[in-house]
């Protein structure tokens, strides 16, 4: 079985491009190939397991790097897919945040905060069905700091290729605030309510 690109309708955007997008969208693509790929270089290669070893494992490490690479990217191109829309002030998501932070505005300012991490990676709301708790978490790279378990709610993109065409390095604060303007809140209660 092979996992399949996902295509997204995304509407014009706030402070982000048309070309931007497309290019975003190549290297999403880019994860969903390799993913499959090293899936199918692990089958091909375990005919001979003894033989292979080294590169099976090696294989192994580089999967989780593609393989959260696909689906990060799918938490956060669905988030822009129909419209911006405002968050639901009533709705069991804002309870939450509000339980957990005080309000949805010192939560907002705690992950924009955390989005402008120096490196590369994702800022991500995490819920942990568990606890019954929301948490902010940065994940280096792809893969690096996943909290297991938990259920992603929000994930934001803070590579540089997710901003820099359009903004340039020292627009990542700007990016952030573009993205929350474009996000549709929709999408993410739906997550959470699920």
């Amino acid at each position: 079985m092979s996992y399949i690109e996902k295509q997204f309708n995304i509407p014009e955007l706030k402070g982000m491009s048309k070309k931007s997008i497309e290019e975003h969208l190549k290297l999403y693509s880019g994860y969903v190939k390799h993913t499959n790929l090293i899936l199918d270089s692990i089958k091909e290669l375990s005919e001979d397991r003894d033989k292979n070893t080294y590169q099976i494992g090696e294989l192994r490490r580089r999967l989780g790097f593609e393989f959260d690479g696909m689906r990060n990217h799918e938490y956060y191109f669905s988030q822009l897919e129909g419209g911006a829309s405002d968050m639901n002030k009533d709705g069991d998501l804002v309870k939450a945040i509000t339980k957990e932070w005080g309000s949805v505005d010192v939560w907002l300012e705690e992950f924009k905060h955390m989005g402008k991490t120096r490196g590369i990676g994702w800022a991500i709301l995490y819920y942990d069905t568990t606890e019954d708790k929301l948490l902010n978490a940065w994940v280096d790279e792809q893969q690096l700091g996943h909290l297991i378990g938990l259920k992603v709610i929000l994930a934001l993109d803070m590579w540089e290729h997710s901003f820099v065409y359009d903004y340039q390095p020292s627009g990542k604060g700007q990016y952030i605030d573009d993205y929350f303007e474009n996000l549709n809140w929709k999408v993410v209660e739906d997550r959470f309510n699920k």
